[in-house]
């Protein structure tokens, strides 16, 4: 049992651990949502101690006025790229990547959202629309965009070089550095990992080996490596109390959108409390910077490991409700691909 009474299925199957990683991205997200770009005073000021989903406030820099449970784009782009995947059995065109990508944006202005492109993904888009090639277009993503989408990928592919090709072919459009590429596979093998039956300790030593192979990938950006910061701020992280851990991820870690920051905070949220799940989704609300991407990867590697039936009940049905997910038909067929690509025959 964690803290809340929920159960914890160790057990878990891989389809109940496929939905368990979605789920956990949206129950993540929908936490972060009236959070998000608030600093973390602000975040106590306003909102106290965090232990639930609550409503945006107004004045919501991002997310003005949305309903408690509410998902924003970390949720969607991941529902966008699991359907792509299925759509193209495994492989995703890129030029109909970015015309979705324009179309979901184009969504959210008909709807008077501004929750939009992220900076690196808006730059790349841009590039393309210029005449840049598919290749070139995201040399400069370094941001934390294609991680926080990548979830799908983990599902549908196992561990493994597929899954590396696989995390390249989804986040090159706008994210196709060493930076970007790592955090991804990072979050991907992750993810994988748990959908096979890992625990978070296995989980976490498959991210760490996929973000150092990613690093090999796609255009270099100074930065420190994703792999190597993770492991070394791990130790430190461990030793903190509760509240000396989220004043040490806001003030040494970083909660901004780029991926040395925000990915690694998510990854030691992650490892810090696979047994208290939902607590510490909760924390990553109260962070300050880009909440609702951190709730959202840690959700889907806590989900992954754990299975969806360690977030609590009430807070599953309401976020499922709140946006209509159907997640059960999504990740089946990813598994379907998963199975055809540990059996090409």
């Amino acid at each position: 049992m964690n803290h809340s009474g929920t159960t914890i299925r160790a057990s878990a199957s891989p389809h109940q651990r496929g939905v368990g990683a979605l789920l956990g991205l949206a129950i993540g997200d929908a936490l972060g949502m009236p959070t998000q770009s608030f600093s973390r005073g602000e975040i106590a000021r306003r909102f106290g101690r965090l232990e639930g989903l609550r409503d945006a406030p107004a004045d919501q820099p991002v997310a003005p006025g949305m309903a408690a449970g509410s998902i924003t784009d970390d949720t969607e782009q991941a529902l966008m790229v699991a359907d792509l995947l299925i759509a193209g059995s495994g492989t995703i065109d890129a030029a109909e990547f970015a015309a979705a990508l324009r179309a979901w944006e184009a969504s959210m202005i008909a709807k008077g959202s501004l929750d939009l492109l992220g900076p690196s993904t808006r730059a790349a888009l841009a590039a393309l629309d210029s005449g840049v090639s598919a290749e070139e277009a995201g040399r400069a993503g370094t941001t934390n965009g294609a991680a926080m989408r990548i979830a799908p990928v983990g599902i549908a592919f196992p561990n493994g070089p597929a899954l590396l090709d696989a995390v390249v072919m989804t986040s090159r459009v706008t994210h196709n550095t060493n930076l970007g590429l790592s955090s991804a596979a990072a979050v991907a093998a992750a993810v994988s990992a748990g959908v096979d039956g890992a625990d978070m300790s296995t989980a976490l030593a498959a991210g760490v080996e996929a973000a150092a192979r990613g690093a090999s990938r796609g255009h270099w950006e100074a930065g420190a490596s994703i792999a190597q910061r993770f492991m070394a701020l791990r130790e430190q992280a461990g030793e903190r109390t509760d509240e000396e851990f989220t004043t040490y991820l806001d003030e040494v870690v970083g909660t901004s959108v780029q991926s040395q920051e925000s990915v690694v905070s998510a990854l030691l949220i992650a490892d810090r409390y696979r047994e208290r799940p939902f607590e510490g989704l909760c924390v990553a609300a109260t962070l300050g910077g880009d909440t609702d991407t951190i709730g959202a990867i840690a959700g889907a590697i806590l989900g992954a490991t754990l299975g969806g039936d360690a977030f609590p009940a009430s807070v599953r049905e309401h976020v499922g409700h709140v946006n209509d997910l159907h997640l059960d038909t999504r990740v089946e067929a990813l598994l379907k691909l998963r199975r055809r690509s540990k059996d090409p025959t």
